[in-house]
């Protein structure tokens, strides 16, 4: 366990949507790492999301609630049960998403497939932040609340048309939550990851993590450093839950090492 003096979430109340993997699952360990008092795994992957939280042990209470964010009455239901069980909710990490099952170029736009995409992507970010904002509002909590957006947000891309769209919209969600948030002392911060190797996109692409590494490594400007791994950004995610960005609300932080495709 991190040293006390170094723990940035001491005693904390977190969920963390799409917690059971990836991006999810690394802030999952470094929240507990920081000495948050309660976390909360929100996921669809049961077995997944019960070994994590069982894997955390005594450091702080870890526990697994299946949650699907498309549904609003499941979000919702999640939140309450936050509250009742803890008594208040400080820190919500909206990371649950999907990536692009296709190309998906507009002149072969599938609608059908972009709205299960943004039925997860976009709707699952907006119930969640609605219902943890109600909840840090009537609780008056200066929580904070991050989302998982990408560095497709500010792409034109050729292919992938729909995740793109999502994305940007999670960035145009997050700035508008943060500015009528913000009287509340609520903040509302977005990270955006370059290319990382997750369960998700190794699935995606039909590789594993160290060649898709190998296929990105030579794409970061930033040299010596390595490639970009999920730890990266759940240090980032740890920044903005904590106090050292008490002042820091409506940004996009973008982890890419300065992503060249």
């Amino acid at each position: 366990m991190a040293d006390p003096k170094a723990c940035k979430l001491q005693g904390k109340v977190a969920i963390i949507t799409g917690g059971a993997s990836g991006i999810g699952e690394a802030t999952v360990h470094l929240f507990a790492d920081h000495g948050a008092g309660t976390i909360v795994i929100a996921d669809i992957q049961d077995e997944k999301g019960e070994k994590l939280a069982a894997s955390i042990g005594n450091c702080c209470a870890c526990t697994y609630v299946h949650c699907d964010v498309t549904k609003e009455q499941d979000v919702e239901s999640l939140v309450k049960s936050v509250i009742q069980l803890y008594g208040r909710l400080d820190i919500v990490f909206c990371n649950a998403g999907i990536l692009s099952k296709s190309m998906q170029t507009i002149l072969e736009f599938d609608l059908s497939s972009c709205e299960k995409l943004f039925a997860i992507n976009v709707g699952g970010v907006a119930a969640t932040i609605k219902h943890a904002g109600q909840a840090m509002v009537k609780a008056n909590t200066k929580g904070s609340i991050i989302c998982t957006a990408s560095i497709a947000a500010g792409l034109a891309s050729d292919r992938n048309t729909d995740y793109v769209m999502s994305k940007s919209s999670v960035v145009a969600l997050m700035r508008c939550a943060s500015t009528q948030l913000a009287q509340h002392g609520i903040r509302v911060n977005c990270v955006s990851p370059g290319p990382v190797a997750t369960p998700a996109l190794c699935g995606n692409l039909g590789m594993g993590a160290a060649d898709i590494e190998s296929m990105f490594s030579s794409m970061f400007c930033l040299k010596n450093n390595g490639v970009l791994k999920v730890k990266h950004v759940a240090d980032a995610v740890v920044f903005l839950a904590s106090e050292e960005s008490q002042f820091i609300t409506g940004q996009n932080l973008v982890v890419d090492g300065l992503f060249k495709a």
